[in-house]
């Protein structure tokens, strides 16, 4: 997931109790809702998601080997206070009850990422049996107790041992035979797949700015060479799974697109925000949606382009069943006079924000992201993979009152079903996250979970937040 600010082309259950005195029994299916409350639709799909390196730990069991998230979180200075992902909520041990607590919420589905390197020890070659058995075990888990599985390929965890890393045009391709062997593996129980997640994070942020593994800070055409790489490692995924998995399958990603929101609601204000979510995201969403970059962008690069060798773009385009869009903060557009037609607003200093400097609270994003994509592209489902935020959540008598999350889940989720109400196509929501994690640079400085995690017990502990999202799940409305 995104956290840090965004930038043009880059940018234990027995605790439960404790918290809101006696937890009610989750009711066994949906209530009606109650008068004043948002209904969703029959079948939408309430869901949580973590990723591999943040919660799973145990990096060098079972023959998994290192990932560059391992080698820069050892790297002094690189992440708060050298903080890394070796034990983090050591999920690869406690899988079971962090499916329970799915359970417990009522949770209808789990999204989760599939570690590269605990699959493919050394990015390629030989599989590594005791790694894909894991997930083996984690999906026939999720399955015994009702909850359907979710997983994506890719969640910025890089085989260490791949040369060049996203600078190679070799790491696709290995992309490819792993999503291949995964798919093999796996499709008989698992019938949807996502294949990377959040493109500028482990291109820009990674090899332009530099905050984030491998920590490098590239010139203009290594950076859109790597952009380039890492759609096309996405479209060559696509194709091996197609080629590999049942018919049926359903095949999409998790992005998160830079999502503009019309100043004013009028129509040269929302066509102006929609020019600007296209090319905004012309190296990433855009270029994926429609199997090419766009003539702006590639006129703005010059001869900093990425080459594109052919077939590239086909694979690249190659068909989605879903759009997964991970939604956070807005950024807000007016039309103009220029030649793009548009202006992106400069947040004002006392705009709100959550614990993240960088998460700003503007949940009509959530109504536009799903608007917008279906505006442009008319994908045949969306899901929301990933929204959710940071706050500074302390125990107090062994409660998490974390009523600041609930607000801004609350405000968020009514403006999502706006965009059911409009009939967008919109079919499933995943929270982050299920449990605090590692947070990349951050280290555990900033909690996402809806369970607080004591990380020198690994106790998990049900915020005020998980109650109030099991609510939402039995009663499928917001209240």
């Amino acid at each position: 997931m995104t956290h840090l600010t965004r930038r043009k082309f880059g940018q234990t259950i027995a605790a439960a109790a404790a918290l809101c005195g006696a937890s009610p029994p989750r009711p066994a299916a949906a209530e009606p809702a109650t008068p004043g409350s948002l209904s969703f639709p029959s079948g939408f799909l309430w869901g949580c998601a973590t990723s591999a390196y943040q919660i799973e730990g145990a990096v060098t069991v079972d023959g998994r080997g290192p990932s560059i998230w391992d080698t820069f979180s050892h790297t002094p200075g690189k992440t708060a206070n050298g903080e890394t992902g070796d034990t983090a909520d050591d999920s690869y041990h406690r899988y079971k009850e962090d499916v329970r607590l799915l359970e417990e919420l009522g949770a209808k589905a789990y999204r989760f990422s599939i570690s590269w390197p605990r699959v493919f020890p050394q990015g390629t070659g030989r599989p590594n049996e005791p790694g894909i058995a894991y997930y083996e075990r984690l999906v026939d888990e999720l399955l015994q107790h009702g909850i359907a599985p979710y997983p994506t390929l890719f969640h910025w965890d890089l085989p260490q041992a791949l040369a060049g890393g996203w600078q190679s045009r070799d790491t696709p391709h290995a992309f490819a035979d792993y999503a291949a062997f995964v798919t093999k593996r796996l499709s008989d129980r698992v019938h949807q797949f996502m294949t990377t997640n959040e493109f500028l994070c482990f291109t820009d942020l990674s090899y332009k700015i530099g905050q984030f593994a491998p920590g490098l800070t590239l010139d203009a055409a290594q950076v859109n060479q790597v952009r380039h790489h890492g759609i096309l490692a996405h479209g060559l995924a696509v194709q091996a799974i197609r080629a590999h998995a049942p018919s049926g399958t359903r095949v999409g990603l998790a992005d998160n697109p830079n999502v503009y929101i019309p100043v004013i609601e009028t129509p040269e204000h929302i066509e102006a925000a929609k020019r600007a979510f296209r090319e905004e995201n012309a190296p990433f969403l855009t270029a994926v949606m429609e199997g090419r970059y766009t003539d702006a962008y590639l006129a703005r690069e010059g001869t900093d382009a990425p080459k594109v060798a052919p077939g590239d773009m086909q694979a690249i385009g190659s068909p989605l069943d879903f759009v997964g869009l991970n939604v956070y903060q807005p950024d807000y557009v007016r039309a103009d006079s220029s030649p793009a037609g548009y202006s992106i607003l400069k947040k004002p200093t006392s705009f709100p924000r959550m614990a993240s400097p960088w998460l700003y609270i503007g949940p009509e994003v959530i109504y536009w992201a799903v608007r917008t994509v279906s505006d442009l592209w008319k994908p045949p489902a969306i899901y929301i993979t990933e929204n959710g935020c940071s706050a500074n959540d302390v125990p107090d008598a062994g409660r998490i009152d974390d009523t600041d999350r609930v607000m801004f889940l609350r405000n968020y989720l009514t403006h999502l079903h706006r965009a059911v109400a409009g009939h967008y196509p919109v079919k499933g929501y995943f929270l982050w996250s299920l449990l605090d994690n590692y947070e990349w640079a951050d280290g555990y400085q900033k909690r996402f979970g809806i369970h607080y995690v004591d990380f020198a017990t690994q106790q998990r502990i049900p915020k005020l937040s998980a109650h109030w999202y099991r609510e939402v799940i039995a009663r499928n409305a917001v209240r």
